[in-house]
């Protein structure tokens, strides 16, 4: 986390991942990491009531070297961003 104005603090700032995946979506490599075991999966809809709703599936990962990962697919640009 890092520090803002007035006391705040923002978590840490998604990245761009290059993730490929099964036909249903499940996350084989995180940038060039293979996943050796999905911990969970979530949908996260909200603000569905303005212009700009989010749409985010999220992945918490095991990479084979023993990593954990954090990704999500925006569903609405169709992007992959990791969190960790």
């Amino acid at each position: 986390m890092t520090k803002q104005a007035g006391g705040q603090r923002r978590l840490a700032m998604a990245h761009a991942a290059r993730v490929r995946t099964t036909d249903d979506g499940t996350p084989l490599t995180v940038d060039g990491q293979r996943v050796a075991h999905v911990r969970e999966s979530w949908l996260v809809e909200d603000r569905w009531w303005t212009e700009q709703p989010l749409r985010r599936r999220y992945w918490e990962l095991v990479s084979e070297a023993g990593r954990d990962l954090v990704v999500y697919h925006d569903l609405a640009s169709g992007r992959w961003l990791r969190q960790r």
